[in-house]
Order: structure tokens, then sequence, then C-alpha cells
């Protein structure tokens, strides 16, 4: 037997001038067997034109947990700087109760500074968004226990990003999964640095669910060779993103067939 496998898609919410598109697309994602939808936290695409169609992280989850019946979703990741943390914890707590307790809070330092620019944030270092990072997500977990109601569950909380010395001491201290974006070698690497880091919080490596970026394969048949040499090393969760307007899930579908033929 092996350990199931879970699918996750990014719809990234960029050239989709119509949101009935994306709308269709969660559904259609659902539809197939997708375990999870994610979006992503930015206020302009990252690629193709800059300034194309693009709409916004938290108000769209908001719908996806009304939209959707059995899927969980959230954002790949939301930005720390954009929100105060303890609005964000409350944001969270209300869409995980809107779905039935089904959103995922992915979480990150940031990175894109057209976004910090342009809508008013300070961009600081990356070790300055890092350090904020950490103390937000502290006050995350203050937060939550204080919300009535309280969540509907412990919201699972994803913390994206490889960083030896700081991103990985955060998901050591407080991640439910940890996504990156690896080769299998670099995982190799990375996660026996998250064990030291885990060793110094007194955590169980095992506890943390470990997600892996799906991209930059050259095809279908690459890119299940790399499904199954990542997943032998105990990555459970495995992402590929789409992005508008049209959404194509033909790759989707051949992931999610080759999940079930795993479980077969």
């Amino acid at each position: 037997m092996t350990s199931r496998v879970r699918i996750g898609v990014q719809l990234q919410p960029q050239h989709s001038p119509d949101y009935a598109l994306i709308r269709d697309a969660v559904r259609r994602a659902e539809d197939i067997g997708v375990d999870i939808a994610f979006n992503w936290d930015h206020f302009y695409p990252l690629s193709g034109d800059p300034d194309g169609a693009h709409f916004e992280c938290w108000t769209m989850l908001g719908a996806w947990a009304e939209q959707t019946e059995r899927i969980e979703f959230g954002p790949l990741v939301t930005c720390n700087s954009y929100r105060n943390p303890e609005l964000l914890a409350d944001m969270a707590r209300t869409v995980d109760h809107i779905s039935g307790g089904r959103v995922i809070l992915g979480i990150g330092s940031g990175w894109f500074e057209r976004d910090y620019t342009e809508y008013g944030y300070e961009f600081g270092t990356a070790g300055s968004r890092l350090d904020a990072l950490g103390e937000a997500l502290d006050r995350i977990d203050s937060r939550m226990a204080q919300l009535n109601p309280p969540p509907t569950r412990r919201i699972p909380v994803l913390v994206g990003g490889g960083g030896e010395r700081k991103t990985l001491r955060h998901v050591a201290a407080h991640a439910d999964i940890w996504h990156s974006f690896v080769d299998v070698e670099t995982y190799r690497r990375k996660a026996a640095i998250l064990a030291e880091h885990c060793a110094a919080v007194g955590r169980d490596p095992s506890a943390i669910e470990r997600s892996a970026e799906l991209k930059g394969r050259k095809n279908i048949d690459d890119l299940l060779r790399f499904a199954d040499d990542i997943t032998a090393e105990g990555v459970g969760l495995l992402t590929y993103a789409v992005s508008g307007p049209d959404y194509d899930l033909s790759t989707l579908e051949r992931l999610v067939a080759w999940r079930d033929a795993r479980e077969g």
C-alpha cells in the first residue's frame, strides 16, 4: 500500500476579465476530483501582460467557500504584509465557517515589489519580511484562540518557501504543510534542514505534510515521472498551476487519474 497523495490546482486569478471564467474553473476542478483549489495573493499578473485583468485573493475565497462542497481551498500563498495578522486570522476563521471547515491558510513573507509599491506597503528587505512573518504567525495563533465562535477546526497553516535559516524555522514552529519549489535532490537537503529546526523546537517533522509545485516539465510524461520521484521522498501534496482565461485542466485530469491508479 502507498500513502494517499493529494492533488491541488492553483487557479491563478489573472487574465480573466470575466470572473465567471474562474467560477467555472473551480467547478470543473471539483468535478474532476481535485483535492484542493488554490488561488494566489497578488494585485497584478505575474506573467503575460503585466497590466492584464486580475482579482483579489480573499474576497474570491469567500465566494469559493459558498460555491464548493467537497474540496479544501486557500491561498498559495497569502502575503503576510498585506493584512494585519489579527484581521487575517479573523478572515480565515470566517471563511472556515462559511465553507464548513475546508479553508487552508497558506502564508508567506511576500516578494512581488510592484504589489507593495502600487498599494502603499513598505517593501523592506527579504530578511525584514521573514522576521515579520514569524511575528505574524505567533499573533495569528493567539487571535485564533480568542475568536468567538472559534474556527470549526484547527485551520491548517501552509507556509511556502525554502529559506534554510528563517523560512524553514517558521515551518518547524507553525506549519501543518510545507510548500516548496524543489527538485528531488534539493528537497532531500531542505527536508534534512527542516528536521534540524523541528528538533530545536521539539517537534516531530513527520507531523508536517510536504507539498511541491509541479512545473517546468516538458510534457505530461516528464511531469508524472517527477510526481513518482518526489512522492517517493514523502511529499504528499502536488499542485499544478493554470492561468486564465481558459484554465485548461487537462493535465489535472491526468494527475487525478495517476493519483487514483496509485490508490487502486
